[in-house]
């Protein structure tokens, strides 16, 4: 082992940082409750619930409607939202109900969430299992937890203004990219803690590139599913006939900038185009690794992702030629979440 490996561990959080197997096994289970939660947050959006509960009631709205009374309550007020007025009009109280329950669940489980990272964190620091270092870590990731869920009403309101039917873009975007830093940062400090670090160098930056276009196509994913782009140009390889679209259909929003959020052309050309480049980097990665490290545990993560990145571009576009069914946009979002998964464990494991 080199000395600048040998020193880079040393300063760098590890299991030294940690005095019992409860605080990793606690994170690890807080990463599957959130991977859970993007999946349900996903069918929330497809399922278009999302705005079916018209009020953010932090204590109290974790009682659902227990009567009839209270079912038409609901009800009302959310006959009085935009998205009703506008595109549900004539929806049944069962047809309410339908939504209503995906919104309630999606909600209740980040009550959960919350309450679960706040309790093992106390937990934690009271029997003196984690090291003030450690402990302040997991305190920021409770604040950034707590942001991500704060920043979901924020994503609910927009929807409510008036002529509004869906939250804004830009907002859902933010949303899911919270949940997904906060997914990566319980992961990465679940794998240093943990102990499996590599005993051979690797390039650090070829995987922080990597987990960074990985990030940057998940924020490119949230901004599909927020302006409905995988419902449009449902072919490939072409958009309308072409590679890339004319500039009068990617460029049709003034400002210009704006493109880049609300419409769905350059949405979807966006995401296409960056899912080749993310594949192309996680393959040369993959080859460089096993050329340079053959048969080394860097090598073979690198090349899990790949695979598991060609999976998902195959599965984005079976996504996009059937329309987006449920279970197709759902298993796409879990995907990506995979992805992120291994690459963050890649990370922590080399850097």
């Amino acid at each position: 082992m080199s000395p600048a490996l040998s020193a880079r561990r040393t300063d760098a959080l590890g299991p030294t940082d940690v005095q019992s197997p409860f605080v990793a096994r606690w994170l690890w289970t807080m990463a599957a409750l959130v991977l859970l939660m993007v999946v349900i947050g996903g069918a929330t959006r497809l399922t278009g619930s999302g705005l079916s509960i018209t009020e953010w009631r932090p204590v109290t709205g974790a009682i659902p409607p227990l009567s009839a009374a209270d079912w038409a309550s609901e009800f009302e007020k959310y006959r009085a939202s935009p998205q009703y007025q506008l595109l549900n009009q004539g929806m049944s109280l069962a047809e309410f109900q339908f939504i209503y329950w995906w919104e309630w669940g999606h909600r209740q489980l980040g009550r959960f969430i919350g309450l679960a990272h706040v309790a093992g964190l106390v937990l934690s620091i009271a029997a003196g299992w984690v090291t003030r270092r450690l402990g302040v870590v997991l305190f920021l990731m409770g604040l950034l937890l707590g942001g991500q869920g704060a920043v979901g009403w924020i994503m609910v309101a927009s929807g409510l203004k008036p002529g509004m039917i869906a939250v804004a873009p830009v907002k859902l975007t933010l949303h899911l990219g919270l949940a997904s830093l906060y997914l990566a940062t319980l992961v990465f400090v679940a794998t240093r803690i943990g102990g499996a670090r590599d005993t051979v160098e690797s390039p650090r930056g070829a995987a922080l590139w990597l987990w960074g276009l990985i990030f940057l196509q998940i924020l490119l994913g949230g901004l599909v599913a927020g302006s409905r782009a995988g419902f449009t140009y449902n072919t490939w390889p072409l958009m309308d006939g072409a590679l890339i679209p004319s500039l009068d259909k990617l460029f049709v929003v003034v400002p210009w900038i704006e493109n880049f959020v609300d419409n769905p052309t350059m949405v979807q050309f966006n995401h296409r185009m960056l899912a080749y480049g993310v594949l192309a980097v996680g393959v040369v990665q993959a080859l460089a690794l096993r050329r340079r490290l053959p048969g080394a545990a860097p090598a073979r993560r690198a090349t899990a992702i790949a695979a598991v990145l060609l999976a998902q571009v195959a599965l984005g576009i079976v996504t996009l030629l059937l329309s987006v069914p449920l279970w197709a946009g759902l298993a796409h979002q879990a995907l990506a979440m995979v992805v992120l998964v291994k690459a963050t464990m890649h990370l922590a494991r080399i850097a």
